[in-house]
């Protein structure tokens, strides 16, 4: 297909089935796919508009409706030709259509300045840690010259794994937070664990012998399962307690800046230490047995860990703004068309 603005284009078949594209440029590019149908807009329709009703539930079902019939998702031509849309007047049209591509350019921009300050991230990480042996990163602040040091994990602080919680204890709302691995995925938790979905009361905790991690700051991680090979990690200021299915290392406050061991825990990959077995798991040994380096200045070490928070605040900025103008779009395209 020689393609011209406006054009809408969308997938016959296959795992993309019904995923719909509107080409914007205007250079006459050539575009060729065995299971790609292209729609044309006449002078009554509005490309904006009827790309964005391709987006609404309404479309999404009659994809799901008509694409299951046979062991490989497909929709007949005919059948899609035959699917009615409705349509205000062109002006109304055009009107929609704009105020969804405003917001597809704002999402647009979130997600490039989110994925640029990831590589930012990941990049400085690199370079701000010493790599290869070395004791010397590649990228130091001014005034710090001396060489790392390199040291295991258990002179820094200690590994603990987490305990049962029988699902009668679990629920409550007020207490101590009781950490499991689902909290990591809760909004507002994508940094430091400070929103948990069971807190224990003292009567619990007496009443079950059950002894808090109270030497903070901690990172948390899992420890055991699936969830280990994310290699996520987590801070926590606060006394907590954790499931079985967990492991936290309580950092010496003497020895590490808990924003620089938190950048430094990113770094260690804790997938290294997976035992082979029916689950993936590591005990608190191998934790503590890693060796890593870190500059002898505590100075040195909050400059680092000020940096890499305050890069993380961004990232987390513009995730967040991302998945507020998400739920803005899912929201308006549920009640701005028929």
């Amino acid at each position: 297909y020689l393609l011209k603005e406006g054009d809408i284009l969308f997938a016959r078949t296959g795992a993309s089935v019904g995923k719909t594209y509107l080409y914007k440029a205007s250079d006459g590019k050539t575009y060729y796919a065995g299971f790609l149908i292209r729609a044309h807009v006449s002078d009554e329709a509005d490309a904006g508009f009827i790309f964005q009703s391709t987006l609404t539930e309404r479309y999404k079902q009659f994809v799901l409706l008509t694409s299951q019939r046979s062991g490989q998702p497909g929709i007949n031509a005919q059948e899609y030709s035959d699917l009615l849309l409705p349509l205000p007047s062109l002006m109304e049209q055009r009107r929609i259509g704009a105020f969804f591509d405003r917001l597809d350019s704002l999402i647009t921009l979130h997600q490039r300045k989110y994925d640029k300050l990831c590589v930012l991230k990941k990049s400085m990480l690199d370079k701000m840690f010493p790599k290869g042996g070395s004791l010397y990163p590649e990228i130091r602040f001014a005034g710090f010259t001396d060489p790392w040091e390199q040291r295991k994990l258990g002179e820094l602080g200690f590994a603990q794994s987490g305990i049962g919680f029988p699902d009668a204890e679990q629920g409550g709302s007020e207490g101590i937070p009781f950490f499991k691995v689902s909290d990591m995925n809760t909004p507002g938790n994508e940094r430091e664990l400070v929103i948990s979905n069971n807190y224990v009361t003292a009567d619990q905790i007496a009443r079950m012998s059950w002894h808090p991690i109270c030497q903070v700051p901690a990172i948390f991680f899992a420890k055991v399962g699936a969830a280990v090979l994310l290699n996520r990690k987590r801070l926590v200021n606060e006394p907590f307690l954790l499931d079985n299915n967990t492991m936290a290392f309580s950092m010496d406050p003497n020895r590490l800046d808990s924003q620089f061991g938190q950048s430094l825990f990113e770094r260690i990959d804790l997938t290294s230490l997976v035992q082979v077995g029916a689950l993936p798991s590591y005990n608190a040994s191998d934790v503590e047995d890693m060796a890593v380096s870190l500059p002898d200045h505590m100075d040195e070490q909050r400059r680092i860990g000020a940096f890499f928070d305050h890069l993380d605040s961004l990232i987390t900025l513009h995730q967040r703004k991302l998945e507020l103008l998400r739920n803005i779009k899912k929201s308006m395209l549920d009640k701005m068309f028929v």
